[in-house]
């Protein structure tokens, strides 16, 4: 069963998708949208792929390496997603890896906890997972524009 088959059974809402594929020899990922055929500059406008954006991005002249990261954690403080949380995230994607990246609500733990389990006893699939509180996607989403438009805009 895959994430389609889920969503159409109503066993999750999913808020938004995207696929992250990083190929040896590319400085960084390629996001794709799963939700709809896009361009690259469309799936990293996403809320996911804004995010996975601000984890890789190459940062001003002066700036830590990751100051991408630590921006995001702390307009993220008090949401479920922290520091530790994008640290691990950027750590497990890495040249010659591809992940699935679902934000989602309102879960059937019956219907998907089995899907899960099966990729987990394959051993190719790592699940992380961090429990947002009510309002979290809204902070999370003015969080990812705001930076991304500092971003573009020096």
């Amino acid at each position: 069963m895959r994430l389609r088959d889920l969503r159409q059974q109503n066993a999750l809402r999913v808020h938004d998708a995207i696929t992250v594929t990083w190929v040896p020899g590319a400085h960084q990922p390629r996001i794709g949208h799963l939700r709809r055929a896009t361009s690259a500059g469309a799936a990293r406008d996403s809320l996911l792929g804004g995010m996975v954006d601000l984890i890789f991005r190459t940062p001003d002249t002066g700036k830590s390496p990751r100051a991408g990261i630590v921006d995001l954690a702390g307009r993220l403080a008090g949401i479920g997603i922290d520091l530790a949380f994008l640290d691990e995230l950027r750590s497990q994607l890495r040249p010659e890896t591809s992940a699935l990246l679902v934000l989602s609500s309102d879960p059937d733990l019956d219907q998907v906890r089995p899907v899960i389990e099966r990729g987990l006893a394959r051993g190719d699939v790592t699940l992380k997972h961090a429990r947002l509180p009510e309002g979290a996607l809204d902070v999370l989403q003015q969080a990812v524009h705001d930076l991304q438009a500092r971003g573009r805009h020096g």
